[in-house]
């Protein structure tokens, strides 16, 4: 019932639709009242090899609709790489608005910046140094985080936030949003972990991250002492100004006017 009008009478005029899950589509389309038109499996692993028959479809002149299982198709989520070839190939795509999961989890969690500003990650990398890599950005950021996560995988990025941010930083867990079970809890990353050891994660998860504390006010006789030091240490006045920056979390800018004045 999260759908619109819009969406419906999309559906209706479509001659094909691709989705992830045929029968669960189906059954969407049954409750909406729109008579099935063929269905198409469209996710990660097909999208490349159905996108050329799909687009001869639309240049023969049908409307191909595009669904995901939940969310909004091409944001984690099948459908962007045939947006990108429909458009390469000159052809129309029209965005039709539907539930999205991600601005659901933020304005309910309560973490949101006052400012408005977040960031939304999708899906962590699932190993190696590139989930390293992000997981280090994610300590520093000040905005508020935005993640997706499977159930069976929420006990280990929690884990692995709690190492790189903190265990006492607040999070929200939004489980199965824009769906018939869907639910909030809220507190803190320790306790989130905890929540996980007693109650086995189920359905799709949106993790909210609130964002790292602005860093303390320093004064610019520190940064100039710290400067000193690694000058005197051997650095460039280059690297010494971006290690400085670095260490104390201010804006590299600052630190150079600093080198130049004195």
């Amino acid at each position: 019932d999260d759908l619109t009008p819009r969406a419906t009478a999309s559906f209706a005029v479509a001659a094909v639709v691709a989705c992830e899950d045929t029968r669960r589509t189906g059954r969407l389309l049954h409750h909406l009242g729109v008579r099935a038109p063929k269905l198409v499996r469209l996710d990660d692993h097909t999208e490349l090899d159905v996108a050329p028959g799909l687009l001869d479809r639309v240049r023969s002149g049908d409307v191909v609709a595009v669904a995901s299982d939940a969310g909004m198709p091409g944001l984690s989520d099948p459908g962007a790489r045939l947006a990108a070839l429909a458009l390469d190939a000159g052809l129309r795509v029209e965005v039709v608005p539907g539930p999205f999961a991600a601005a659901v989890a933020l304005v309910g969690s309560g973490l949101l910046d006052p400012s408005g500003r977040f960031c939304f990650e999708g899906f962590l990398p699932r190993k190696g140094s590139a989930r390293a890599s992000r997981l280090a950005e994610l300590a520093g950021e000040r905005r508020t985080v935005v993640l997706y996560e499977a159930p069976h995988r929420l006990a280990r990025t929690l884990a692995d936030l709690r190492d790189t941010v903190g265990g006492d930083r607040r999070v929200s867990l939004c489980r199965e949003l824009t769906k018939l079970h869907e639910e909030t809890w809220r507190g803190t990353i320790d306790a989130a972990i905890r929540r996980c050891d007693e109650v086995d994660p189920r359905g799709e998860y949106v993790v909210v991250v609130e964002g790292a504390a602005p860093p303390p006010d320093v004064d610019d006789d520190s940064l100039v002492a710290a400067l000193r030091s690694e000058l005197a240490a051997g650095a460039t006045r280059r690297d010494a100004a971006a290690r400085v920056a670095d260490r104390f979390g201010v804006a590299p800018n600052r630190v150079k006017r600093l080198l130049t004045d004195r």
